[in-house]
């Protein structure tokens, strides 16, 4: 049986939390999209990623919906367990650094799927905000936890096309967030994750966060192996 490992992509500071994340090392068991694209969806994941080349970095995302030119707790995710510098999905060269605690990538705007970003006026309101109804479309709820700080509180809706409710930690919306407000972020997000973000030259948008190795398993599986 093939292997899986599965991480923890932006824990929170006491190692919790975090966005599942799933990596098939060898992509090669998994040669073509349509094969990729339904263990995605058996394993239930938000993302996962298959590493076809881990020398280049080389890798391919899927949803268990769709496949993705880019997102960014799985670049994180795959930076840190095969200790990367350079990550090549489709989307473009994305360079990553590690700094001990944090591992870092540096990616552009232009490469994140849309998302609607919808300030609130407090946390508390973030917090008590219900799941949008299927297919409402992407939303990105945030509110200042400290403007002078630059903390925030955020929550992150996919359209659940998919069956992902809410996701745990998204960088791709981080970085689109960080890119409109122009100004480096630490961003609190879900049940306690912890991202990370700085803007970086060339209108690059750096993001960090806390990877954690959580288990190796065999798959197939169900979707409730997530």
């Amino acid at each position: 049986m093939n292997e899986l490992d599965v991480l923890r992509v932006f824990c929170g500071p006491d190692g919790r939390h975090g966005n599942a994340l799933g990596v098939v090392r060898d992509g090669r068991t998994y040669p073509d999209e349509a094969s990729r694209q339904a263990l995605a969806a058996e394993l239930g994941f938000s993302e996962t990623v298959f590493v076809d080349d881990p020398e280049r970095g080389v890798v391919d995302i899927h949803t268990p919906g769709l496949r993705l030119p880019f997102a960014g707790h799985p670049l994180v995710g795959a930076a840190w367990l095969l200790d990367l510098e350079v990550v090549n999905p489709p989307a473009g060269e994305v360079w990553a650094r590690h700094d001990g605690e944090f591992t870092w990538i540096t990616a552009r705007p232009e490469w994140a799927p849309p998302r609607r970003l919808q300030r609130y006026a407090s946390a508390a309101e973030v917090d008590a905000l219900p799941a949008p109804p299927p297919g409402d479309g992407w939303l990105y709820a945030w509110a200042w936890e400290d403007e002078a700080a630059g903390r925030v509180r955020a929550r992150a809706f996919p359209r659940r096309d998919d069956g992902i409710v809410e996701d745990e930690a998204t960088g791709a919306a981080a970085l689109l967030l960080t890119a409109e407000l122009g100004r480096a972020l630490n961003i609190t997000q879900g049940r306690g994750s912890q991202i990370l973000t700085a803007p970086g030259p060339g209108a690059t948008i750096e993001i960090g966060g806390r990877v954690r190795f959580a288990r190796s398993a065999g798959f197939p599986q169900s979707a409730g192996f997530a």
